[in-house]
């Protein structure tokens, strides 16, 4: 497993998704070499700087984007890994 390269505030992008889906995300995260102290929900990331890992958080994958680009408080971000997020038959996230 290739631990995620970064400094600062890694920002996940959270649009009102359940609890247990965003606790089993910085589970992930951690897996990955990412700090829990580091981890920063939000709808939307102020203050991004080109380097910036983003994270999109869908029901069952992490997108982890680095930001490329910034104009006008937008960004772009270019892929770094695509995280599968698994569950039982249950729909609690395992692994």
């Amino acid at each position: 497993m290739e631990k995620i390269e970064y400094e600062g505030t890694v920002w996940a992008i959270n649009h009102g998704l359940p609890q247990p889906l965003l606790d089993h995300c910085v589970k992930k995260l951690m897996d990955y070499g990412v700090r829990k102290e580091d981890i920063q929900f939000t709808d939307a990331p102020t203050g991004v700087k080109i380097g910036t890992i983003v994270v999109d958080v869908w029901p069952y994958h992490l997108e982890v984007g680095r930001v490329r680009t910034v104009r006008n408080d937008s960004y772009i971000s270019g892929s770094v890994a695509i995280i599968e997020l698994k569950a039982d038959q249950d729909g609690n996230y395992i692994e």
